[in-house]
């Protein structure tokens, strides 16, 4: 039984003893001002992860391992620049027996049936016959649904927990159910088709087994590539679905991303590909912030502390407004 998590060790002081078992999520050689080498390992579970260094790999007491392993740690808390790192002095791979999987991969606080039965709801609520169908016939096709509702929707960047895929579909259908009725240009049932297939593809391009990865395919196509496959194929499965009916629906998945620099091979060219392209982007960055508080959070930093930059907002800091006005 996992006894310490990431998330406890904002409550350590330096020098403390570290003891745990935790995911292998990066695992890199590099080399020390003094030309010795040292392992830089990212570390974590299911309540976050913490970087970590192994001075001396070379050590008897650091045995072999790979990323993507589960290890059993022996060490100290030594934070670096104010954040948390673990100094690993004793190191070995996990026996099968001694972890259990549900602890190492984080996943998403919601209920995934509640969340697997709205979207549900909402697609029952179209009155588009074939984009209807499209959909129920894609999220009830076994190889897709499981994966559908157990996917991450990233590696890193948002939503990157089991359910995250399923959780920001989820967001994204109440928050475009909001916006289209303030814009009669857009059709609503053409606007919710793109938001449940938009990363239809992650189901393929990314692997969860242990750790988020990318699958071989994934790095060679993308989840927009293969999203657009799927969604095709599938068109092309169902009797009479209207061709222009499926030339939108194909372009949404390709323009989703909104800019070509983003990984869009087209740029939004409907209001409804504009719409999905907004809240799409609208919900990663408020997502991206959430975490970031929550990752200042179990850092200890106080509430009138800035963040430390954010890559996914242009290396800006942020200021988490309702904890400074709180104090």
């Amino acid at each position: 039984m996992k006894t310490l998590f990431v998330s406890d060790l904002t409550s350590m002081r330096e020098g403390d003893s570290v003891e745990g078992f935790f995911l292998v999520l990066e695992k890199q050689q590099r080399t020390g001002k003094t030309g010795s080498s040292y392992f830089s390992v990212r570390l974590a579970d299911k309540s976050g992860d913490v970087d970590g260094r192994i001075w001396s790999p070379a050590d008897p007491e650091i045995k072999e391992f790979e990323k993507g392993e589960i290890v059993k740690i022996r060490g100290a808390y030594s934070p670096f620049n104010d954040k948390p790192q673990l100094k690993v002095d004793k190191l070995r791979v996990a026996k099968p027996d001694e972890v259990d999987k549900a602890d190492y991969l984080p996943t998403t606080t919601y209920d995934v049936a509640a969340l697997w039965a709205e979207l549900e709801g909402f697609v029952a609520s179209f009155t588009e016959p074939h984009l209807k169908l499209l959909i129920e016939t894609l999220i009830h096709d076994e190889r897709i649904g499981g994966k559908y509702r157990e996917a991450p929707a990233a590696k890193q960047l948002h939503h990157a927990w089991l359910g995250g895929l399923l959780e920001h579909v989820v967001s994204l259908l109440r928050l475009a159910d909001r916006v289209i009725p303030n814009y009669p240009i857009l059709n609503r049932d053409l606007v919710l088709t793109g938001v449940i297939l938009h990363d239809i593809g992650k189901v393929q391009e990314l692997a969860w087994e242990s750790g988020f990865e990318y699958t071989v395919e994934g790095v060679l196509l993308g989840h927009i590539q293969m999203g657009y496959e799927l969604a095709a194929k599938t068109m092309d499965t169902l009797a009479d679905f209207p061709p222009r009916l499926r030339t939108l629906v194909l372009h949404l998945i390709l323009s989703h991303h909104g800019k070509l620099e983003f990984g869009s091979p087209k740029l939004p060219m409907i209001p409804e590909a504009l719409a999905l392209s907004f809240v799409d982007d609208f919900d990663a960055k408020m997502m991206a912030v959430q975490q970031e508080f929550d990752k200042c959070a179990r850092e200890g930093k106080a509430a009138d502390e800035m963040t430390g930059k954010v890559w996914a907002l242009d290396q800006r800091q942020l200021l988490n407004t309702k904890g400074w006005l709180a104090k």
